[in-house]
């Protein structure tokens, strides 16, 4: 409960951010990320940020040290005003590569980070079904990850993310290994969970398009080394259905981020799917 007339506390504070990797010669260092500075300030509504960049220009890097998974070189992250230290429990991820663990069925992936959580046996079976309801897959609940498609894998990913309710979802292009069609839907599936769960999106990509399409927030980075060059409040509500994306001013905007981009030197493919 914020005080009245109190500031809420940001969900996520990333403060000067700075990360070097050991270069090929001794002694040598290799900046990746230059001294990002990103707030995503309101934790009740959540917010629906795309991080958009050329390929291996540091958006993953970001991400990981959001997570906890990596330490900064200088600066910090802080999600809910505390400094990240390890890994952070008030964030998920979900991978481009499908993370569905072969050995549980659809229900058991989904029950396993409620399990991890501390969820009674039923309680976390009720929250696992629920939610591969929500991503359609409410038939399939006792179904192998063999048996089942590339997009019904990464559904049970979505579903076992957002089932755990951490207040926010990493994304690192969670679509990039599906074909359109199936991308398509997708994109369409995670914006309406958004829009039930409110739980704040991270969310990874270098296509032009998907990064309109979904977030209300695109920050642009530069080649690697990762540095912000635009953060643009996308100008659209929702519903956004995929057919706004042959909208003359989404097409604009596309194109502008596109240009925008192309003034940075190229360190790795863009990509404008209209």
């Amino acid at each position: 409960m914020v005080a009245e007339g109190a500031s809420p506390t940001p969900v996520l504070e990333i403060k000067d951010l700075v990360k070097e990797f050991p270069g090929r010669k001794k002694g040598e260092e290799v900046l990746a990320v230059d001294h990002v500075n990103i707030t995503v300030p309101d934790e009740e509504r959540g917010e629906f940020v795309a991080l958009l960049g050329p390929s291996g220009c540091g958006k993953s890097t970001i991400l990981s040290m959001v997570g906890g998974l990596m330490e900064p070189t200088s600066g910090e992250v802080l999600t809910l005003g505390k400094p990240v230290q390890g890994s952070n429990p008030d964030t998920v991820t979900v991978q481009q590569a499908y993370t569905c663990y072969p050995w549980l069925t659809a229900l058991g992936n989904v029950e396993f980070g409620l399990n991890i959580q501390g969820k009674g046996k039923g309680e976390a079976k009720d929250i696992a079904s629920e939610y591969l309801r929500k991503v359609g897959l409410g038939d399939r609940l006792g179904a192998f990850p063999r048996e089942l498609s590339g997009g019904m894998q990464q559904r049970i990913a979505i579903a076992r993310a957002l089932a755990i309710k951490a207040k926010i979802v990493l994304m690192d292009e969670p679509f990039g290994a599906l074909d359109a069609q199936t991308r398509a839907e997708m994109q369409q599936l995670l914006l309406q969970l958004w829009t039930e769960e409110k739980q704040s999106i991270f969310f990874v990509t270098h296509d032009i398009t998907e990064a309109v399409l979904l977030a209300e927030r695109v920050i642009v980075f530069s080649s690697r080394p990762a540095k912000i060059v635009h953060d643009l409040r996308v100008p659209f509500g929702r519903p956004r259905p995929q057919e706004l994306v042959s909208d003359p001013h989404f097409v604009e905007i596309c194109q502008s981020l596109l240009s925008l981009l192309k003034q940075s030197p190229s360190g790795g493919q863009v990509r404008v799917s209209l």
